[in-house]
């Protein structure tokens, strides 16, 4: 049986880093830095997803316009187009799409809302743990 989301975030916590639209690039450049990660989920304000901006993002608006983008919104920047999964998504359809998609960073949505973010590092670590027990389950049988 493979590992849902939910599995992970009851795992790993479902704190996620996020932002409001209006936020300046440069701002935001600063909390990826201080946080270590990746990547920051732009909400509304009633908490849905309105966008994601990734060090890809980041990457990007600088190298088009310069270092004037930085005092510029989020909002101008951002993916706005998120590929979201659920609480009930399978640890091999979330692999799948992040793969297919090349995205590192999946928030997870419930009734609407933000409720949790996977990276690529949690799908990883969730996998192994997913083969490390099949081994111990395979040798447990091999040994009865």
């Amino acid at each position: 049986m493979s590992v849902s989301v939910k599995h992970m975030l009851d795992r790993k916590g479902r704190d996620v880093v996020s932002v409001p639209r209006d936020k300046t690039i440069e701002e935001v450049a600063t909390i990826l830095n201080e946080k270590r990660i990746g990547a920051i989920v732009v909400t509304s304000l009633e908490g849905r997803i309105a966008g994601i901006f990734t060090e890809r993002d980041l990457v990007r608006c600088v190298a088009r316009e310069g270092a004037a983008v930085l005092s510029k919104p989020v909002s101008s920047a951002m993916t706005t187009s998120v590929t979201r999964c659920t609480e009930e998504t399978s640890l091999n359809d979330l692999m799948e799409i992040m793969s297919s998609g090349r995205f590192r960073h999946v928030p997870v949505e419930s009734g609407g809302k933000l409720c949790g973010i996977i990276s690529i590092g949690d799908v990883v670590k969730a996998r192994i743990q997913e083969i490390e027990t099949e081994a111990e389950h395979i040798r447990a049988y091999i040994a009865s």
